[in-house]
């Protein structure tokens, strides 16, 4: 580590390094595993990564999409990750009868085939309801999926990720732009604006609330930035 080597890379190689000594063991090779003992270094906890509220009205209300019915999927695309915090592979499973606009609920299929229902406000219904239009007009619907590609086929995993990718080049310069950016930060707003944890687990589909405490983390070190910034004597 005095190398430069992360304590991840050392990690590994401890453990590459202890399986090989097992074998020779048990191989009778040698007497002694020269790495018992020895405790691999801990890993640092890296916090989750979310934009900033100015960033997400930027992204929501500044962004010019562009017009035709993909822009307005990419930025519905956008604005359900942020609203509701669903996986990407959630998203992509969606079907038309899983979203209920008369209750204002989608049906999600999580990890290990598990469901949940999650609530969304009027301004999403009403781009939800526009967004459905448009998909009604398109020539060569080949599946019930909720979002689709201009093809008329259900969405793949690349393609959304690209499309999160592109749309948050446009307000942010941070390293990573991804999907699950937006569920952190739908997660951290939740918690910033005194949602109990318990219900952000249940609505992000944790198993754990062990999974959901992450991001009281976030909220501590971000109030403890802006606590160096204002404080006179910090």
């Amino acid at each position: 580590m005095d190398k430069g080597y992360s304590a991840a890379s050392v990690k590994r190689k401890l453990s590459s390094l202890r399986s090989f000594y097992k074998y020779l063991l048990r191989l009778k090779k040698m007497d002694r595993n020269p790495l018992s003992g020895l405790n691999s270094p801990k890993l640092e906890k890296k916090l989750p990564v979310f934009l900033k509220p100015v960033d997400v009205d930027r992204l929501l209300d500044e962004v010019d999409f562009g017009d035709g019915f993909a822009p307005m999927r990419d930025r519905l695309i956008i604005e359900v990750f942020y609203c509701t915090g669903i996986r990407r592979s959630e998203l992509i499973n969606l079907n038309l009868r899983d979203v209920d606009l008369g209750l204002s609920l989608l049906k999600v299929t999580g990890k290990r085939n598990k469901q949940r229902l999650v609530p969304f406000a009027g301004e999403l219904k009403k781009d939800i309801e526009d967004y459905l239009l448009k998909r009604s007009q398109l020539d060569d619907l080949q599946t019930d999926a909720f979002f689709v590609t201009v093809d008329g086929k259900r969405m793949y995993a690349t393609l959304v990720y690209n499309i999160v990718k592109r749309a948050l080049s446009k307000v942010v310069c941070m390293k990573k732009r991804s999907p699950h950016v937006l569920r952190h930060t739908f997660a951290t707003s939740m918690l910033n604006n005194e949602a109990e944890l318990n219900v952000v687990k249940e609505l992000l589909g944790h198993a754990s609330l062990a999974a959901t405490e992450v991001y009281t983390h976030s909220t501590f070190e971000e109030l403890k930035k802006v606590y160096k910034q204002a404080h006179p004597r910090s």
